[in-house]
């Protein structure tokens, strides 16, 4: 049986949109599919289901050339609109050998601008994949903000 690893980081951004804007991208399917996944895959709206309750799932399915796809999904611990939302990837209960973690997502108004305090926990993950997975994030966050405002 292998030791459990855990490993966490927090990302905070400022958007240039008000906090109503930057949620409607983390749980309307339409918009998500605008931000989420690297530069080089896209995310069809068609492959994306975000039940935004709690208890509900969610799925992003992201799609490159030559057929290579890869699938993420979760569910969601917690939902308070504008303002929170937690939710899984994988399921860090009983993760087996892969990689599962709790993302907290916290939108703070700021005069009409969004703080983002985004953290992530995650089991079965190494200090290596934690910060791989930060990174991954971070250009996911920077097409977030060509889409809501910087």
């Amino acid at each position: 049986m292998s030791t459990t690893q855990t490993a966490q980081y927090e990302i905070v951004r400022t958007f240039d949109a008000p906090r109503e804007h930057v949620y409607a991208a983390w749980t309307e399917p339409e918009r998500f599919s605008r931000w989420f996944g690297p530069r080089m895959l896209a995310a069809p709206v068609g492959r994306i289901t975000l039940d935004a309750r709690p208890g509900g799932r969610w799925r992003a399915t992201l799609v490159g050339e030559d057929g290579f796809e890869v699938t993420l999904d979760g569910s969601y611990r917690e939902v308070e609109a504008p303002a929170r939302l937690v939710f899984t990837t994988g399921d860090p209960g009983a993760p087996g050998d892969g990689p599962a973690s709790v993302v907290t997502l916290d939108l703070l108004d700021r005069d009409g601008h969004t703080e983002m305090r985004f953290h992530q926990y995650g089991v079965n993950t190494d200090q290596e994949h934690a910060e791989q997975a930060r990174a991954g994030w971070d250009e996911f966050f920077d097409r977030l903000a060509e889409q809501v405002g910087r």
